[in-house]
């Protein structure tokens, strides 16, 4: 028993030693970065991460795939609130872009690729269908044909017989069997 407790005490003693290391690794405040969002041929971006400073919260640029600096994309300022800053690029051909968000004070708020996709044109018949003149006959199963009078009256007669047989076989199965 000495032993078992002896072990316990090192080892919260280690677990409390550690955890300063451990809150160390992990940092203080994650910034909330930026959200990058396509709408057909429109590419937009928003942050909370930057603090107006002279009037203007930061710049956003658009990237391709063969441009390499911040200077070479397309540049939109951001406009918002101190709540939330946005910017949008509009007509962007499809492909791959990266969107960088740097902010007035010189901070990178984040970095995010997009793909851009072609919109699909919407198909359009050449002219209107004509509608069915009996609508649709959903879950009527075989009820739209029209039967004669005779198919009809062999039907029931079918039924009728199908009763008759039934309940003689049940009667005669519900009497004792006699010698």
């Amino acid at each position: 028993m000495r032993n078992s407790s002896s072990v316990l005490r090192s080892g919260l003693t280690v677990a409390v030693a550690a955890l300063p290391l451990a809150l160390a690794a992990v940092p203080a405040v994650a910034g909330p970065g930026i959200s990058v969002s396509t709408t057909g041929s429109t590419v937009s971006v928003t942050t909370s991460s930057c603090t107006q400073i002279n009037g203007s919260w930061g710049t956003a640029s658009l990237l391709t795939s063969s441009q390499g600096s911040f200077a070479q994309g397309r540049q939109v300022t951001l406009s918002g609130t101190s709540t939330s800053q946005s910017a949008a690029w509009s007509s962007v051909s499809p492909g791959t872009y990266t969107v960088i968000v740097v902010c007035s004070d010189g901070t990178t708020a984040g970095t995010q690729s997009v793909v851009v996709s072609t919109a699909p044109s919407p198909s359009r018949s050449a002219s209107p269908s004509a509608s069915p003149s009996r609508g649709v006959m959903g879950g009527v199963g075989g009820g739209t044909t029209d039967y004669g009078t005779v198919t009809l009256v062999a039907g029931g007669a079918l039924v009728g017989a199908g009763l008759l047989g039934t309940a003689w076989y049940l009667r005669r199965r519900n009497k004792p069997y006699r010698l």
